[in-house]
């Protein structure tokens, strides 16, 4: 073993509610950080308190970092990632609960892979007073079998790109590769920002099936796991504007900027992922043109898209192409 050195990134915004248990439960881990970094984002309801009077009693060192304006979740998470000083950093939300050994396996992962970039688990879903749904993530989100048997090194990249896996609280990656992540661009969330980039470059990840987090699911939560009701789905799908393709396509430009840069610096595998990159590019450009289309043009533009295969390698296939008849 290795026995690299870990730092804890958080973020907190008006998170007063859950933040002493996650807190404590971070406090309890069988491998202790090296360090706790936190980064709040102009909270009004104590979180701040909470974090000063663990820090006085905490196993470890803790830093706080008060926001003078509002980052939101994205670049706050880039901020907290920038002052990390260790080998490893794990990510952690402010409103979840770790399973005692979850540091310990995930660093134990990284230090038997040495050329894995990051590792990412499956996590237990609870509801808001922190009791099991009996649910796990990665089955809520109809992922489970895909991920254990499609997500190997070689095809990473374009799994990625067709879907969502790691989710942030879940997930270690090696600090070194901070260089090539930051900074994270504002247009996708971080998690799939730094797991693509990471697969991208040759920094490929590691799925671990052990639910080591129990992933809470309430009201207040910016992002949370999949079983949303018909009515839920129908209702997001039409807030989803042209706009919102729009933006993702920008991230993606982002992403491909930043493959650019690492191709030319000498980054392993950079170069031959440009191209899916620019692909998914064009495909989400197609969408918020469907978007924007009615009727028959709106026909035309997803079936000249399911009829080049975009929607299959680069969106959730047929239910993708439902929401953009639809919506």
């Amino acid at each position: 073993m290795n026995n690299l050195r870990l730092s804890v990134a958080m973020c907190t915004y008006n998170g007063a509610k859950y933040l002493k248990a996650q807190l404590d439960s971070i406090a309890a881990q069988t491998r202790l950080p090296d360090e706790l970094v936190v980064c709040d984002d102009g909270s009004e309801d104590g979180s701040r308190q909470i974090i000063k009077s663990f820090a006085q009693s905490a196993p470890f060192p803790v830093r706080l970092e008060i926001n003078e304006t509002n980052l939101g979740s994205t670049k706050n998470f880039e901020k907290a990632i920038g002052l990390c000083q260790r080998e490893i950093i794990a990510l952690a939300d402010q409103d979840d609960l770790w399973k005692p050994h979850k540091l310990e396996r995930l660093c134990r992962s990284l230090e038997e892979n040495p050329t894995a970039g990051y590792v990412f688990s499956d996590a237990e879903l609870v509801d808001s007073r922190g009791m099991p749904t009996g649910q796990g993530l990665w089955g809520s989100l109809r992922m489970e079998s895909a991920l254990m048997r499609e997500f190997r090194a070689t095809n990473q990249v374009a799994f990625l790109l067709r879907r969502t896996v790691v989710t942030g609280a879940t997930m270690a990656f090696r600090g070194s590769l901070k260089n090539a992540l930051l900074p994270i661009s504002s247009h996708l969330v971080h998690d799939y920002w730094i797991s693509s980039i990471a697969s991208s470059i040759g920094a490929y990840g590691i799925p671990l099936s052990e639910k080591l987090i129990q992933y809470r699911q309430h009201g207040d939560q910016q992002i949370g796991a999949g079983g949303r009701s018909i009515l839920e789905k129908v209702r997001s799908a039409r807030q989803a504007r042209p706009t919102l393709y729009t933006s993702t396509v920008q991230g993606f430009q982002d992403m491909r900027e930043r493959l650019l840069w690492a191709a030319f610096e000498g980054r392993t595998g950079s170069s031959r992922h440009i191209g899916l990159v620019e692909e998914k590019i064009k495909h989400c450009s197609h969408r918020a043109e469907a978007h924007s289309a009615h009727g028959t043009a709106k026909v035309s533009k997803v079936i000249s898209e399911v009829v080049t295969g975009g929607y299959r390698r680069y969106s959730d296939s047929w239910r993708s192409v439902v929401r953009d008849l639809c919506f």
